[in-house]
Order: C-alpha cells, then sequence, then structure tokens
C-alpha cells in the first residue's frame, strides 16, 4: 500500500471514530442551535443561510467519501472472516466462499433455499434440540 493510501486510510478511520461518539452528534446540535439562536442577530440574512448551507453541503460532500471508504474496509474484512468459517467448517459448502461472484438471480435462488430450511427447522426448534437438514444441493453427513 502506497504512503497516500495508508494516510487516507488511518484519516478515514480516526474520522470515522470521530464522527461516530456521541460528544460529536452533541456539538453537531449544539452548532445547529447557535447558528439558529443567532438568526435575530444577523436578521436571517442571505449570508447567514449562505454560512449553514455551505458549511453542511461541504461536510456532506466529504463525509461521502470517508465513510464509503470505511464501509468497503469493514465490509472486505467481514467477508474474509466470514469465508475463513465457511472454509474450516465440515459441512459447509466451499461454493459460498464466492457469493459475490453470482448474479441477483442466484442469490436469490440461494435465500429462498435457506429461507425454506429455516421454515423447516422453525417446528423443530420449538419440539427441542437443533437439528440439522441436509442444504439443498448438498447431502448431509450428520447425524439426526
Amino acid at each position: 500500500m502506497t504512503a497516500s493510501r495508508l494516510w487516507f486510510v488511518h484519516f478515514a478511520q480516526a474520522v470515522s471514530h470521530i464522527t461516530g461518539h456521541p460528544l460529536t452528534f452533541i456539538v453537531a446540535v449544539s452548532i445547529i442551535l447557535l447558528w439558529g439562536i443567532s438568526g435575530p442577530i444577523f436578521g436571517f440574512s442571505d449570508t447567514w443561510q449562505l454560512v449553514i448551507n455551505t458549511g453542511t453541503t461541504i461536510i456532506t460532500f466529504l463525509m461521502v467519501f470517508v465513510i464509503q471508504n470505511t464501509q468497503n474496509r469493514d465490509t472486505a474484512s467481514l467477508h474474509i472472516k466470514i469465508d475463513e468459517l465457511i472454509r474450516v467448517t465440515v459441512n459447509a459448502r466451499n461454493a459460498l466462499l464466492d457469493l459475490e461472484q453470482l448474479d441477483d438471480k442466484e442469490l436469490e435462488q440461494l435465500r429462498l433455499d435457506y429461507a425454506k430450511l429455516a421454515q423447516e427447522e422453525l417446528p423443530h426448534h420449538r419440539k427441542g434440540p437443533a437439528r440439522t437438514k441436509a442444504i439443498p444441493g448438498k447431502p448431509s453427513t450428520r447425524k439426526r
């Protein structure tokens, strides 16, 4: 990773951490309240309105990129962790490791398969210990 990318990663993580803190929200609300209270002082002028509009637009514009970078990194790390769990689970289907490459129709079919499994297990769950059913397309090797 280049120095400029590494710098941005650290910057994005720090900004994301700071902006996600409750104190930052309180500061933002306080700024808006102070701006609103100062309206009569400035006669609710166009400049007074322009200050808040410009400030919030610039902050929002920049935060989109910071949040997206942080979200991309979090999603990638989560996928890697889940892939590792699938890889080491004996009865897991390794085909699930690369779901990001499937189209919407294939993903929806998998979702429906798992929803069907969940519905089939619901009555068994209410009766006692969990049972493992075969995953569609793969024979089950677990004892029931």
